[in-house]
């Protein structure tokens, strides 16, 4: 296979079929996720892996609550909202694991003005967006599903607390992996149009 057939073959899967995965292989994620580039070759990174009911669903609910409290905020109908949060709530507590991307300044340079310790912050979310990529991918090669969930980073406080993490590890991006449900059908790729998406100069 090619390297971008192999990009073509990584989908978003929202369904899997219960079974557990192992922790080796679980590692062996996070392990593909630690070889992405990074800023001073400082790994900003921080993965926990929820694999327990316990934790799975403490934090799908801790996140639901904050995104109940935004969707009022944002005035959408009570059934509308209750329906959403639960749907969240089960996807990932179903998940055979959840495994959550968090960012610290660790390793990273600090600056005495605001717009470069902004930049160098910028950086390290970059890197942690390449680090999602190389798991998700190596999940593919293993033959597992994966779903990023933008969740955390709108509500990062809540998922860290939920589980317990150190106040040094800021959550920002959920990635969901098991064994894809076979009943599951991810969307139709649409085609690409080149020109809006780059230009030569």
């Amino acid at each position: 296979m090619t390297v971008p057939d192999f990009l073509r073959a990584r989908r978003s899967v929202r369904a899997f079929t219960p079974d557990p995965i192992d922790r080796a292989r679980l590692d062996a994620l996070v392990s593909a996720a630690l070889l992405a580039p990074a800023p001073h070759h400082s790994q900003p990174w921080r993965w926990a892996v929820c694999d327990s009911s316990t934790a799975k669903r403490a934090l799908a609910v801790a996140m639901g609550a904050r995104w109940s409290r935004d969707l009022q905020a944002d005035k959408i109908a009570f059934d509308q909202i209750n329906k959403l949060v639960e749907d969240s709530i089960i996807r990932i507590s179903t998940a055979p694991a959840a495994l959550l991307g968090c960012l610290t300044h660790s390793g990273l340079d600090q600056y005495p003005d605001e717009a470069r310790q902004r930049a160098e912050w910028g950086m390290a979310s970059l890197s942690l967006g390449a680090a999602v990529e190389n798991l998700m991918l190596c999940a593919t090669d293993m033959g597992l599903a994966s779903c990023w969930v933008a969740a955390p980073i709108f509500c990062a406080e809540e998922a860290r607390r939920s589980i317990n993490l150190p106040d040094d590890w800021l959550p920002q991006a959920l990635i969901l992996v098991g064994n894809p449900d076979p009943n599951y059908i991810p969307r139709t790729r649409p085609p690409v149009a080149l020109d809006e998406f780059r230009t030569f100069r």
